[in-house]
Order: C-alpha cells, then sequence, then structure tokens
C-alpha cells in the first residue's frame, strides 16, 4: 500500500504540472524548468497533499477500479477464447440442469478444504437456481493422491455418468486425508467396479483428460482450487453461496 501511495504522488508530481500548464499556458514546460523550479513544484504538491489526503485516497479508489475491469475484460477475452473447451469439451460431467440458460465450471480437487467447504453451497444454489448448467472439471494439484483420485473419478464418468454425480458427492464428504485406497472404497460404495474402474483409470485416455484440463487451468491463469467460470467471470477461489448467487444473478443479467 506504501508503493502504491508512493506511486500516486509520484504521479501527481507529474499530472498537476501538467495540467496546470493546460489551463496557463505562459507557465513553462515541467521539461523546461529549472531544478529550483522543480523543488519547489514539489514542495507545492507535498504541502497541498498533506493538506488534502483525501485526494490520495481517492486517486486509490479510481486506481483499483481501473485495475479491476481491466482483469475483468482480460478474463472475459480468456473465456471467449476456451469457450469450447470449457462449457463443451464432452467430457466433463454436466449437472444441475443441462438446459439451463447459466453455466457455471467448477475445476475442484478431492483433497482441497476449500472444495469441501464450497460443495454443499454449490448443491444448494442448484436447488435454489433451478435453471444453471454445472460443470465438473477434475483438476488435482494437491499430490499424488489428488491424481489417483481425480483419475479414478474421471474413469468413473466414462464407465458410468450415471453414478458420477453420486460418487462426486461421497468424495467430497469424505471426512479425513482421502488417499488412492479411500477414493476406490468410496468408488465401490456407490457401485462402481473397482478392478474396471483401475483399468479405465490407467489408461492414456484418462491422463490426457486431466492433462488438457490442466492446460485449461494454466491458460485461464488458474492456480488454485475452487476455482469457477460463469458468464464472462472468473472467480479464483472460493466464494459464499450468497455472493455466488449475486454473480449468478449478474450473469444472468448480462445475457439478456
Amino acid at each position: 500500500m506504501l508503493r502504491l501511495i508512493a506511486s500516486i504522488a509520484l504521479a501527481a508530481t507529474i499530472a498537476l504540472p501538467v495540467a496546470a500548464q493546460a489551463q496557463d499556458q505562459s507557465r513553462p514546460a515541467l521539461s523546461d524548468m529549472s531544478e529550483i523550479e522543480r523543488e519547489a513544484l514539489r514542495t507545492e504538491i507535498r504541502a497541498y497533499l498533506l493538506e488534502h489526503p483525501e485526494v490520495l485516497a481517492e486517486a486509490i479508489q479510481v486506481l483499483e477500479q481501473r485495475r479491476a475491469a481491466d482483469r475483468d475484460a482480460a478474463d472475459a477475452a480468456l473465456i471467449a477464447a476456451h469457450t469450447d473447451a470449457l462449457f463443451a469439451d464432452g467430457n466433463s460431467w454436466v449437472g444441475g440442469n443441462p438446459d439451463g440458460d447459466i453455466t457455471l465450471v467448477e475445476f475442484t480437487d478431492y483433497r482441497c478444504g476449500y472444495c469441501k467447504r464450497a460443495h454443499p453451497e454449490i448443491k444448494e444454489l442448484l436447488e435454489r437456481d433451478g435453471n444453471i448448467r454445472y460443470v465438473i472439471k477434475e483438476f488435482p494439484i494437491l499430490g499424488p493422491d489428488s491424481v489417483a483420485a481425480a483419475r479414478m473419478a474421471q474413469a468413473a464418468l466414462e464407465l458410468d455418468p450415471a453414478r458420477y454425480g453420486a460418487l462426486h458427492d461421497e468424495l467430497m464428504a469424505f471426512d479425513g486425508s482421502l488417499n488412492e485406497a479411500a477414493a476406490y472404497q468410496v468408488a465401490g460404495s456407490v457401485g462402481y467396479d473397482i478392478a474396471a474402474l483401475k483399468e479405465r483409470a490407467a489408461s492414456k485416455e484418462v491422463g490426457m483428460r486431466l492433462g488438457d484440463n490442466h492446460a485449461l487451468a494454466r491458460s485461464l491463469g488458474l492456480e488454485g482450487t475452487p476455482s469457477f467460470v460463469v458468464g464472462k467471470q472468473i472467480l479464483r477461489g472460493y466464494l459464499p453461496l450468497e455472493d455466488m448467487l449475486d454473480v449468478i444473478a449478474d450473469a444472468r443479467a448480462a445475457t439478456n
């Protein structure tokens, strides 16, 4: 913050004399000032900022708003460039309302504490708003056990997509440190054939699916889980239910 304030103050020392010159053409340009004149100007500006510190607060607010707008525009461009991979890759599970007017994409890891925290809130979100299409991207980033669980889940999706939703719920609800053995036990409890699942999970195709998800996440600038894409926004991190409802409402309004 101190560095930001210093940058704004420095900008003010440049911008103020330029503005003043625009009003008073008789005043020499900054580049034409002597060092004594420049020092006098700096002293004048410093005195003004000390007398009116609210100017810095206003400048910081404007700067942050511009940065946020730039980030939003950049994220919207990223989403537009990866629309098919995000919303219609054919290899990701689709829940909620498959014909919903808003699509919510989640990048998730079964060993991620914030993903587990978000999961029941996402389920409530889908219950409260029956017009959301929900897409899950397996994005294991927390070590070998995460990768093993994601491989198993991706294989489960390919072998029996009708059971995947229940599997996902159970994996997210698992109490304890989820390792590979525990993940397969959960899969067995919801009706999957463990032997067939392990064979499919070890396949090159499943590895490629996860590789595609990681490449997509890198392209979007995602480094953690959970991360979400909705409308033209990228949400990097956990967001409480009420805030997520607001995001969905904004996305829906933007399409109307």
